[in-house]
């Protein structure tokens, strides 16, 4: 069994290092920061560039950490709250299927990461040559509800980063049933989430 959480682990983790190299430098045909700084803006993660560099390391990182099977419940709950993150921000309007753009494929992994760290590493893991394997439902609980709750904290202090109205320029509030004066724009409506 130890066999298969080294393929599973080494699969997954090298999948996430994909992902957050994609994001980080462009690398597998990913959109690079700029591209990533992007999508961030559009999901209303702001500063847009800190999220993006988040992301993407906490990919690199934590999908590192699984494959070498070291930190694992750590490792686990930092690759939850990306997942969590992007179901939430990208995939959850288009249902739960992948062929739709939805959140299948994140659930899964969700799933596998809880299932390897209630399982543990294995022997085949530096958690376990070093002697700090953690494994077990509570560990698994744990990780997952670490990972969802910083993925939520995470998007509240993202949207608190939008930027600002525009106003018109003075710190009085403006009568709304006052008449315009000349050169003074119209109230101006919120803004609208890509």
């Amino acid at each position: 069994m130890s066999v298969a959480r080294l393929g599973a682990r080494a699969l997954i983790g090298g999948l996430f290092i994909g992902h957050g190299t994609q994001k980080l430098f462009g690398w597998f045909g990913g959109p690079g920061r700029t591209g990533t700084e992007a999508m961030m803006e559009s999901s209303d993660m702001r500063p847009a560039k800190v999220h993006a560099v988040l992301a993407g390391v906490t990919e690199t990182v934590g999908g590192s950490l699984l494959a070498a099977g070291l930190g694992t419940p750590v490792a686990s709950a930092a690759l939850t709250g990306v997942m969590t993150t992007a179901i939430k921000k990208v995939h959850l309007p288009h249902g739960p299927w992948a062929a739709n753009g939805g959140w299948e494929y994140n659930a899964v992994l969700i799933a596998a990461l809880a299932a390897l760290t209630e399982a543990g590493p294995g022997k085949f893991s530096l958690d376990h040559l070093l002697g700090t394997e953690r494994s077990g439902t509570r560990w698994a609980l744990a990780a997952l509800g670490t990972g969802v709750a910083t993925a939520l904290l995470t998007m509240a202090l993202g949207r608190r980063g939008a930027p600002a109205l525009p106003h018109s320029g003075t710190d009085q509030p403006r009568d709304e049933n006052a008449p315009a004066a000349e050169g003074d724009n119209a109230p101006t409506a919120e803004p609208i989430a890509a």
